[in-house]
């Protein structure tokens, strides 16, 4: 069965205001699917298919001319001259809305074509795996560790570890491949193992570096390659108007947790209950909603993280402009008043604080609240 997916309302509105929208996103995260089920009337072309990548190249004014209107064009970043063809299209129907839909699981290489030659005639969308919304309640526990790629939901998570394994070595020794001249693909990999390993800590390309034996630039180079490709999220540290005694890197995140579960050996729930990265696998959960929340509901909020030289803390801010939200985030389901120290050193008004944890949800001064972490997407939901 088809799972509805929250950003639909936003297509939908973009296909009436633009003439063409692009949908970036993860591999397995639902575009197709969300896009063949929402536009049936559209022709699918995906470009993964070699007879496509033929047909566009031998002869590509005969192409758009079967491909004229009404058409989804899946994995279009790997024929970048497409866009040059799509302009002209859009250029003369200007008032053809919703004639053309992109897709792509590459967001560098998709917005730097869009930008070059659509910038005006085109909206952006994302779509990450399934939020928490999205997931049956029956899964909610298990997702927070085996993450929300669709397929996996769809199968109650059976089978779990074949299926990465068969997505981490097709992104590997194929999409990599075909978007950066890697060299060394099994050290491209074990950089993967690395930093699944680090998840939540501040990004260090120098140890990666000397740990794998290649130079900071590859490190650099293969990290970027990672980000364009939603594998890896680098949240980026907040030092505004704080003083210059901040950590500046940004901290190591992955957008879905099942892959984290994967690289470092989670199996069950007993594994991530007590093993060394439940703490950090749990803070990679939430960090990893509020990013589904931010692009699902195509919000423009900025996210960040503060840590200074002398070791406080706060894992995340969110800026909205308005007001600025405090967050920590802990794995316990016990309240302490501990778990606010940080915040009511920072919090001031007309921000607010709020610790995201596995306890009961209740106010704690009149700044800061204790949020069970359900409650909080939902508020965060609620908002947008």
């Amino acid at each position: 069965m088809y799972q509805q997916r929250t950003l639909e309302a936003i297509l939908q509105s973009q296909l009436k205001h633009f003439c063409a929208v692009g949908v970036t996103g993860p591999r397995q995260s639902g575009k197709s699917t969300l896009l063949r089920h929402m536009l049936p009337d559209y022709r699918y072309v995906t470009f993964d298919k070699q007879a496509n990548v033929n047909f566009f190249q031998d002869d590509p004014d005969t192409f758009m001319r079967e491909y004229a209107d009404r058409v989804i064009f899946d994995e279009a970043q790997k024929q970048p001259l497409i866009f040059e063809y799509l302009k002209v299209a859009i250029d003369n129907d200007r008032d053809n809305y919703g004639k053309f839909v992109v897709s792509g699981s590459n967001q560098f290489n998709l917005q730097a074509n869009i930008s070059e030659s659509l910038a005006g005639r085109i909206g952006l969308l994302t779509l990450l795996p399934l939020q928490f919304s999205e997931i049956p309640e029956t899964l909610h526990q298990a997702s927070v560790y085996k993450g929300g790629f669709p397929e996996l939901i769809k199968q109650a998570y059976v089978q779990d570890r074949a299926w990465f394994e068969a997505y981490v070595d097709t992104y590997v020794n194929k999409d990599v491949r075909q978007v950066e001249n890697i060299g060394n693909l099994r050290d491209f990999r074990r950089l993967l193992y690395l930093l699944a390993a680090h998840t939540g800590q501040t990004l260090n390309m120098s140890s990666y570096a000397k740990a794998l034996g290649v130079s900071v630039p590859t490190i650099k180079r293969w990290i970027s390659v990672l980000e364009a490709s939603y594998i890896i999220y680098l949240l980026p540290p907040y030092f505004k108007n704080l003083g210059k005694r901040l950590v500046k890197s940004p901290k190591i995140y992955f957008y879905d947790t099942g892959l984290v579960s994967f690289l470092t050996g989670i199996e069950t729930k007993a594994h991530f209950e007590q093993g060394l990265l439940a703490g950090p696998l749990f803070e990679n959960y939430v960090i990893s909603e509020v990013l589904k929340l931010k692009h699902h509901h195509q919000t423009f909020e900025e996210l960040y993280y503060l840590r200074t030289a002398n070791g406080e803390e706060i894992d995340l801010i969110i800026d909205n402009k308005r007001e600025q939200i405090y967050v920590e985030i802990k794995k316990s389901g016990t309240f302490s008043v501990k778990m606010a120290s940080t915040l009511k050193k920072y919090v001031e008004k007309p921000n607010r604080g709020v610790v995201v944890y596995r306890g009961d949800s209740q106010r704690y001064t009149e700044d800061i609240q204790f949020m069970h972490y359900d409650d909080f997407f939902d508020a965060l939901s609620s908002r947008q």
